[in-house]
């Protein structure tokens, strides 16, 4: 499954609706994490259905406006290509290849030598 992070804009004005608003989102089958911010809820979890989230949270808290969906990536790689520098002392030959001279072996036409 694609991990996912949710934002949800809830309207809370005490600490026992934020409460209520967090119970709410991590009851939900695949969240791994809720946290506050403001008056927003963002909510982390794996195989998550947003708009079921929002319904559930529309029905214990009233208005709720489900603000983004994006896929939550664990691992961002970013790599920078950096130029390879070689040090002054090393230096890249080309392949070597050998150039010969192949010398038959001549037996001498000769019997006497």
């Amino acid at each position: 499954m694609v991990k996912q992070k949710i934002v949800m804009k809830v309207t809370m004005e005490d600490s026992r609706k934020r409460s209520k608003a967090l119970r709410s989102a991590v009851g939900s089958p695949g969240v791994i994490s809720a946290s506050v911010d403001g008056d927003k809820i963002v909510v982390e979890g794996d195989g998550i259905d947003p708009v079921a989230l929002t319904a559930t949270l529309r029905k214990r808290m009233g208005y709720v406006e489900l603000v983004s969906v994006a896929a939550k990536d664990e691992k961002k790689e970013e790599k920078e290509t950096k130029p390879v520098v070689w040090p002054y002392h090393i230096q890249v030959a080309p392949p070597y290849t050998a150039y010969g001279y192949h010398q038959p072996n001549y037996e001498p036409s000769c019997n006497t030598m």
